[in-house]
């Protein structure tokens, strides 16, 4: 499957990964945030990551804009859009150009930790920039945050990759694509052995 093409079977894929998203954004959301105000683990990137790896940047910035647009319709938070979809797409951006870069000289994980630190870095000077304020004495601390839940994000990432028959992925987007994390994987079966 060419990742330009919209067939149906990535639309669905898509779908999925939406819906899965914005699911997680809604149960993180009940939780109360971590070391500051605003600050959350990110767990609904995990799909939009996925769907980089699976496919390419235009089908993840497709489910970053829709889960954030999504998601704060459902929070009743339009300001909160603001946020999201700029820490969101900086992100995205970032991990992108990583991924089809640098990667495999950099690994899955840190390329997620970059990723989380600029989205959480973003989202911090636009609120700076919207209420005129200068909280950037709180960026240390959406760093650290934000290298938190990067390493979860990518852990979870790899593991779906690690533990997901090839066979499954195969039959979505094509063998010629997943050999993107064939490095990482070989490496992680000679560790293993």
């Amino acid at each position: 499957m060419k990742s330009g093409k919209f067939t149906a079977k990535k639309i669905a894929v898509l779908a999925i990964f939406i819906t899965l998203s914005l699911i997680t954004f809604i149960i993180e959301n009940q939780f109360p945030p971590l070391f500051v105000p605003g600050a959350r683990m990110g767990l609904a990137n995990i799909f939009s990551f996925t769907a980089l790896i699976m496919f390419s940047p235009v089908e993840a910035f497709i489910v970053v804009a829709v889960r954030t647009g999504l998601g704060a319709i459902y929070a009743g938070n339009v300001s909160a859009l603001l946020y999201s979809f700029t820490g969101g797409v900086v992100s995205m951006a970032i991990s992108s150009v990583l991924m089809y870069t640098v990667y495999p000289r950099v690994s899955v994980m840190a390329v997620s930790v970059l990723g989380a630190v600029a989205h959480n870095v973003t989202q911090n000077i636009v609120f700076v920039l919207l209420t005129d304020t200068s909280t950037l004495t709180l960026i240390p601390y959406f760093i650290l945050a934000g290298i938190l839940s990067g390493a979860i994000v990518g852990a979870v990432v790899l593991l779906i990759f690690k533990k997901i028959p090839l066979s499954v992925f195969e039959k979505t987007i094509g063998q010629k694509k997943l050999q993107k994390l064939q490095p990482e994987q070989q490496q992680e079966n000679l560790n293993e052995n």
